[in-house]
């Protein structure tokens, strides 16, 4: 069939809004009619070459929709059902599956192959060139062909908006706050980086519990945005943030800080590392170049103080039980979705909406294909 798609040729280049032919879904695939597009800025880390994404590819990893067809062996969906994707798949059955860590399945080895689970490729450009698939799922697109184990099924309800967030940036981000760094009732919580990840992170750190929730980021505009999601305080820098800290915790300071930032830095551990107390966590979550090795730790201070640095990958969390109970959440009003929702665009204006998010606009942007 004949869709459009938002697609990236090289980095650093321009999003290219084409027809493009899709084919049939085959084994263990299903077809979807995208409904909504999270504007992550994963994608952008791929646009601007610091995640080595294979190429040409149709964006997108964010998203939401309605089945239209099904391949081949398909049991778990039929046409009609509504689907929110997780970027990360899970088979179920590996290692990591079975043991309740779906967000390490082994498949995910495989996001940044060029051809799909399956093998092959199923987007096309009119002149026949193979288009890669964003992580395998490729939502920049009006329709997409995705494996089963990257979609789940939602209630047919819920608006496509919200159910597109929790593909990435929501789960990712709440789970920042509570399984990785286990936030409890009492705890003083820093986030830094308040766009969709830290939004979300706030959010889990005050739905746990949190007496005091800082919010880090250089954009007035995202500061005032994290107060209405469930920050106490707020600050323009770290450095600024352990002044603040100090005089809360009476100079004890925080039980975690969770990194959230656009793009993640080696030189962004240490002062987390010394805005954190004696036995604190920092929380690693956001992307950062996927080639830099460099970080900068005071080893001494770090184990005299018995703290601990943790990686945080999809909210360390398993994606079909994470993705329907935070949808549940959000039909139950305890976690805000619909106002991360800063601005909607069409796929025409892909390009408008990464402009939006580089120039601190938006918490986060969604394509909506009505």
């Amino acid at each position: 069939m004949k869709t459009r798609a938002a697609i990236l040729r090289e980095p650093n280049t321009p999003w290219s809004v084409e027809e493009i032919e899709l084919d049939d879904p085959t084994e263990n695939e299903i077809l979807v009619k995208t409904l909504a597009a999270g504007m992550c800025h994963s994608d952008e880390h791929a646009h601007d070459g610091t995640m080595p994404a294979p190429m040409p590819l149709v964006g997108g990893h964010e998203g939401a929709g309605v089945v239209l067809a099904t391949g081949p062996g398909v049991t778990e969906f039929e046409v009609g059902d509504h689907i929110s994707c997780s970027f990360i798949p899970s088979c179920g059955k590996c290692r990591w599956c079975s043991s309740g860590q779906q967000n390490l399945c082994d498949l995910g080895a495989h996001l940044m192959e060029p051809e799909m689970m399956g093998g092959g490729f199923r987007h096309h450009s009119s002149t026949g060139e193979d288009l890669c698939a964003f992580l395998k799922l490729g939502t920049f697109a009006e329709h997409m062909v995705v494996s089963v184990n990257s979609a789940i099924k939602i209630d047919k309800d819920i608006p496509a908006g919200p159910a597109a967030l929790v593909s990435c940036g929501v789960t990712t981000g709440y789970g920042s706050a509570v399984n990785r760094a286990d936030v409890k009732p009492g705890d003083t919580v820093v986030i830094v980086g308040c766009g969709g990840l830290g939004h979300a992170a706030i959010q889990g750190a005050a739905v746990t519990g949190a007496k005091n929730v800082v919010a880090v980021d250089p954009s007035e505009f995202k500061q005032e945005s994290a107060m209405e999601f469930g920050a106490t305080h707020r600050a323009g820098s770290m450095e600024e943030a352990t002044e603040l800290v100090g005089q809360l915790t009476l100079g004890v300071m925080a039980d975690s800080v969770i990194l959230t930032p656009g793009v993640l830095t080696g030189d962004m551990i240490a002062p987390a590392q010394f805005l954190t107390r004696k036995g604190g966590t920092v929380v690693a979550t956001a992307v950062a170049p996927a080639m830099q090795m460099d970080v900068q730790l005071n080893l001494f201070e770090f184990a005299m103080m018995n703290k601990q640095l943790r990686g945080c990958l999809f909210g360390s969390t398993s994606p079909r039980q994470e993705i329907p109970q935070l949808l549940s959440m959000y039909q139950a009003g305890q976690i805000k979705l619909d106002e991360m929702i800063t601005n909607t665009y069409t796929l025409d204006q892909v390009n408008e909406g990464y402009e939006d998010m580089l120039n601190n606009k938006n918490v986060r942007g969604v394509i909506t294909f009505d």
